[in-house]
């Protein structure tokens, strides 16, 4: 499992309460969404998918499993944490190891929750997380791009090629601007993902609004939706205290609850599939009568590095992949229909997989 998102905001914004109602909700689901703790700030859910529902009825399989999302709870940042103000040093730490961030924003006014900096202002507090982020990616890269240059010059062409992409990067974070809006060449990205930056990943706002507004969202949300627009970010609307709520209730009172607030679904199943998204990843499926499982691959995957997602023997003796797209699948009613109309493929090791794909692999090894 190696994708995950980390959890960030400013103390009070409902952060927790979001990671709490996520692995309270795995953990209650353990049936169809498998959760583990792994530490007591991480936690496994299931990615909602119903075409995964699908396949298992037309297969009449035993048991469905979902592909998965790691969440990291990440503790809460404060003003100056680059300089290690509060859990700065900590807080970095541990989103230096993540591959997105969900950004917690607190959208809703409430006098009994106070709140860091003393008003409610989303983009404040967005550019206050962002600054810290970028100021300790500055202070990282002035550390290391003197050395890198002493190598270029003496002619380490692979030296001078990061000094070169650092330096971009650098101008950028001088501008005020997070190193994920510099623009990286296909022959640049591993030197890129190799910074480390903070403000190289991606990121995914998360606007907490008043349960009334839990379906449509609200001013202060929509200022967020906004400035996510401009940075080319994603954004979602959820009520913590909502998802709190249902994440305590028995799955057939879920529903009941779900209409009564004018809602069609969690909200937390919106931040796990905007999360997916975020990490450019695709699912693709296996389909038996024992179990229909949806696994995760990166979005450009070939065929044998989605067989090695399910096990390295798959992907090291990979000879063909038999191949059914979900809506051909769901369509003709089965794996059988499907071949006897001529629509199962047989694809090779330069395939692409796609979003959907139902695969049986053939391997020897």
């Amino acid at each position: 499992m190696g994708f995950n998102c980390g959890i960030v905001g400013l103390p009070n914004v409902g952060k927790s309460t979001l990671f709490n109602a996520l692995t309270s909700t795995a953990a209650a689901e353990a049936a169809n969404y498998p959760f583990c703790t792994i530490e007591p700030n991480v936690g496994r859910v299931g990615v909602p998918d119903p075409r995964l529902d699908k396949l298992a009825a037309i297969a009449k399989s035993q048991k469905t499993i979902p592909t998965q999302l790691e969440f990291v709870d990440i503790a809460g940042l404060v003003r100056g944490a680059s300089k290690g103000e509060g859990l700065g040093n900590q807080f970095l730490a541990n989103i230096r190891e993540v591959d997105a961030i969900v950004h917690v924003l607190r959208c809703f006014e409430d006098s009994d929750i106070t709140h860091v900096e003393g008003s409610i202002d989303p983009i404040r507090d967005a550019e206050t997380v962002e600054t810290e982020l970028m100021l300790s990616d500055l202070d990282s890269l002035e550390r290391r791009l003197p050395a890198l240059q002493k190598k270029g010059k003496g002619g380490d062409k692979e030296a001078k090629a990061q000094a070169d992409l650092m330096e971009r990067v650098l101008a950028a974070l001088r501008d005020g601007k997070p190193a994920r809006t510099v623009e990286v060449a296909k022959e640049e990205q591993e030197m890129f993902r190799q910074f480390a930056l903070l403000t190289g990943k991606p990121v995914l706002y998360v606007c907490n609004v008043e349960e009334a507004s839990a379906g449509t969202g609200n001013s202060q949300s929509a200022r967020v939706a906004e400035m996510a627009k401009k940075q080319g970010a994603a954004s979602v609307v959820i009520s913590a205290a909502i998802e709190a709520e249902l994440s305590q209730l028995p799955p057939e009172d879920k529903a009941e609850y779900l209409e009564s607030l004018g809602l069609d679904e969690p909200g937390l199943n919106r931040v796990i599939r905007a999360g997916y998204g975020l990490l450019n990843l695709i699912t693709f499926f296996t389909v038996g009568p024992k179990e229909a499982r949806a696994w995760t691959v990166r979005r450009g995957a070939k065929a044998p590095e989605a067989a090695g997602v399910i096990h390295t023997d798959f992907e090291r003796g990979f000879i063909k992949a038999e191949t059914i797209d979900y809506e051909t699948y769901a369509a003709l009613g089965g794996e059988g229909p499907a071949k006897e109309a001529g629509k199962m493929r047989m694809e090779g090791k330069e395939y692409v997989v796609q979003d959907g794909d139902i695969f049986h692999f053939r391997f020897n090894v």
